[in-house]
C-alpha cells in the first residue's frame, strides 16, 4: 500500500509540474523599440558578429536591412588578449587568462547613441604535450566566450529601456 501511495504521489507531482505551463520567454524583456533592429559590423562574417546574430535571433529580435526608422546595433570593436597566469617548474606556461572585450553601441532612429560593452574572462590550462587537443579546446572556449559576450550585450540592451524612456520625455 505504501509503495502504491509513493508511486501515486510521484506521478501526481510529475503531472503537476508538466501541466503548470512554465516556459522561458525569450525576448520578452527587450524593449519594444529594440524588437526590430539592424546589426552592423566592420566584418559581417566575423566570429563575434555571427555569435551576436545568433543570440539576437534566439531572443526573437527581427534583423532587418538598414533603414532610417530602425535602431542600429553596431559592433564597434572586439579585442582579444591572453596573459600568463601561472608557470610550471621548468618555466613553461601552465595557465593563461583569456580575455574578450566587445564594445558596441545602439543608435536609436533620430536620437542619441547609447554605448554598451561586455567583457568576458576565462582561464585556460595550457599543456604543451597535448598541443593539438589544447588548440581545439581553446577555440571552443573562445566561441563560448563570444556567445557569453553577446548575451551580456543583449542584457545591457534590456537595461537601456529606462534611458530610452527618459530620453523620449
Amino acid at each position: 500500500m505504501l509503495k502504491q501511495l509513493k508511486k501515486f504521489t510521484f506521478v501526481t507531482a510529475i503531472a503537476a509540474l508538466t501541466a503548470c505551463g512554465f516556459h522561458f520567454q525569450n525576448g520578452q524583456l527587450i524593449p519594444q523599440e529594440l524588437q526590430t533592429l539592424t546589426l552592423e559590423s566592420s566584418d559581417q562574417y566575423s566570429d563575434m558578429a555571427m555569435a551576436m546574430r545568433k543570440q539576437l535571433q534566439l531572443n526573437n529580435i527581427n534583423l532587418v536591412e538598414a533603414s532610417p526608422d530602425v535602431p542600429v546595433l553596431r559592433l564597434n570593436k572586439t579585442s582579444t588578449d591572453d596573459e600568463v597566469v601561472s608557470v610550471f617548474k621548468q618555466g613553461r606556461e601552465a595557465e593563461k587568462m583569456l580575455m574578450l572585450e566587445v564594445s558596441a553601441s545602439v543608435k536609436m532612429p533620430n536620437r542619441a547613441s547609447y554605448p554598451i560593452s561586455a567583457k568576458v574572462n576565462r582561464t585556460f590550462f595550457d599543456n604543451s604535450r597535448a598541443a593539438l587537443a589544447k588548440s581545439s579546446e581553446k577555440e571552443i572556449i573562445w566561441n563560448d566566450m563570444r556567445e557569453q559576450a553577446a548575451r551580456q550585450l543583449i542584457s545591457k540592451m534590456v537595461a537601456l529601456q529606462h534611458q530610452i524612456k527618459n530620453d523620449k520625455q
